[in-house]
């Protein structure tokens, strides 16, 4: 009986104390579950902040290109007077290409459909630009190319490319305003 006065006793404080550790032991791991994933998203909110600042620098810098290449903003920026028609042409062409280079980093911050509406202002601002120099002489005065872009622009009687493309880029930043991520 001693052998079971013994088993007793050792139990009497084995199986409360095994019952205080596995308690322990369960608000301890979930308090370190819930730490953590409090911790996570801390850090996914903070990184959701930095991804929206740099998206939203992304469209504004888009946008500034979009001014910049339209033709009431890029004829006005280079025209010369000393210019040939043929000279400002190449002016305008390399502007719109390296602001456009410029720029290309920016489509992965933003929607597949508002970078190809950029690539498609580039593209018709240069072909706009070639198209109106082919109907003037390559030696005559800028002046000539520069009247008649503003001509366009002035009797255009649909809204002009870039105009489309900052409708569509500010649409765009409203929603990722709204909404966070799009």
């Amino acid at each position: 009986m001693d052998t079971s006065q013994s088993l007793l006793e050792i139990l009497k404080y084995t199986i409360p104390a095994l019952i205080v550790l596995a308690s322990s032991y369960l608000i301890v791991q979930k308090f370190l579950i819930s730490e953590t994933q409090r911790k996570q998203m801390a850090i996914f909110k903070d990184s959701q902040e930095i991804t929206l600042r740099l998206r939203l620098q992304a469209y504004e810098r888009l946008a500034l290109f979009v001014e910049r290449v339209s033709p009431r903003q890029l004829i006005v920026r280079l025209y010369d007077p000393s210019l040939t028609v043929s000279e400002l042409q190449y002016a305008m062409i390399v502007n719109i290409r390296a602001e456009f280079e410029h720029n290309l980093s920016q489509q992965i911050y933003v929607s597949k459909n508002v970078w190809e509406t950029v690539k498609n202002v580039k593209e018709q601002e240069l072909n706009m630009i070639s198209q109106v120099a082919k109907t003037l002489k390559p030696n005559a005065p800028a002046k000539e190319l520069h009247e008649l872009i503003l001509d366009m622009v002035v009797k255009a009687e649909e809204e002009l490319p870039a105009d489309v493309a900052l409708h569509i880029i500010n649409d765009e930043v409203k929603k990722v305003m709204t909404y966070g991520s799009f």
